[in-house]
C-alpha cells in the first residue's frame, strides 16, 4: 500500500500528466497557433508557471510540499478538463474562432483562481502561495500575449 506521501507523489504526477495532455489537445486544435514553435512555446508559457510552484513546494514546504503539489494537480487538471468542450467542438469541425478559444481560457483561469486559493486553505499552507500564483499566472498570460501572439 502506497504510503501517504507516495500517494500524493501518484496522484500529483496523475494530475498534471493528464493536464498536460488535455492542454496540449486544445493548443493543437486551436487554429490560432501559426506554427508547433509557437503551439510549443505557448504550452511551455502555460505549464512554467506550475513548474515554479512545483520546484518551490519541494524546496519549501516540508512534510505539507506533496500534499499542496497533489492539490494544485487538481487544480490545474480542473482548468484542462473546462478546455475540452472547445477541443471536442474543434474535432467535430465546428471551429469556433478566437471569441470561443478565449473565453474557454477565460472561464477555465476564472475556475483556477478560486480553487487554488481553495488548495492553500486546504494544504495548510500561506496565501503567499496563491498570490505568488497570481503573480506568475499575470507574468503567463503577458507572455501569451506578447511574446506567443505577438498582440503588444
Amino acid at each position: 500500500m502506497l504510503g501517504s506521501k507516495a500517494n500524493d507523489a501518484a496522484l500529483a504526477v496523475a494530475f498534471f500528466g493528464l493536464s498536460t495532455v488535455l492542454t496540449w489537445a486544445f493548443i493543437a486544435v486551436s487554429p490560432l497557433y501559426i506554427s508547433p514553435q509557437q503551439m510549443l512555446l505557448s504550452g511551455l508559457v502555460a505549464g512554467g508557471k506550475w513548474g515554479i510552484q512545483i520546484v518551490l513546494a519541494l524546496a519549501l514546504l516540508g512534510a505539507r510540499g506533496w500534499p499542496f503539489i497533489r492539490n494544485i494537480g487538481w487544480v490545474c487538471l480542473v482548468g484542462s478538463l473546462i478546455l475540452m468542450p472547445y477541443v471536442a467542438a474543434a474535432l467535430l469541425g465546428w471551429h469556433a474562432g478566437a471569441g470561443a478559444f478565449v473565453g474557454s481560457l477565460a472561464v477555465a483561469v476564472g475556475l483556477m483562481i478560486c480553487l487554488y486559493f481553495r488548495a492553500t486553505r486546504n494544504s495548510a499552507v500561506g496565501l503567499g502561495w496563491w498570490y505568488a500564483w497570481i503573480g506568475s499566472l499575470l507574468v503567463a498570460v503577458s507572455l501569451q500575449l506578447t511574446v506567443v501572439f505577438n498582440l503588444f
